[in-house]
């Protein structure tokens, strides 16, 4: 089911115009109006369907990562989690949103906001890496 929905979602891609420059966000300097091209969020987003998906975060554990609470982060199926890598992941069926760790072939999951304390893989438990976090986007509507 997932692959069929993040195939649907890839085929309804539309290119989007990226402009040539910057927009400041300190001290405003002269605007450039001109177009440089016209890009894909697929390709900013690196998305290869059909193994990239998106889910939604729940809860502030991962601000520090700069994922807050409702963003949709972008995950890659397809990737190899690695130690530093943000993964979706479920831990004995209840998924989440953690930094992949290992210390001495010990395996952790940890938040990345003090408030909550890491989830050390236990012998039993069970571990389903669902993918890595690419991306996470954020809406700034304040309605």
């Amino acid at each position: 089911m997932l692959p069929d929905i993040v195939a649907r979602l890839v085929a309804r891609s539309r290119r989007l115009p990226l402009f040539a420059f910057r927009v400041p966000a300190g001290f405003p300097s002269p605007a450039q109006d001109h177009l440089e091209r016209e890009i894909s969020l697929d390709e900013v987003l690196q998305v290869r369907a059909p193994h990239t998906y998106l889910v939604r975060a729940g809860g502030d554990s991962m601000i520090r990562a700069g994922i807050h609470d409702g963003d949709l982060m972008v995950v890659d199926r397809s990737r190899e989690a690695e130690p530093g890598d943000i993964v979706i992941a479920a831990v004995n069926g209840e998924p989440t949103v953690k930094r992949l760790a290992k210390e001495g072939g010990q395996v952790i999951l940890r938040a990345e906001n003090p408030k909550y304390p890491p989830r050390y893989i236990l012998e039993g438990d069970e571990l389903l890496v669902w993918g890595v976090v690419r991306y996470s986007v954020r809406c700034h509507d304040h309605d």
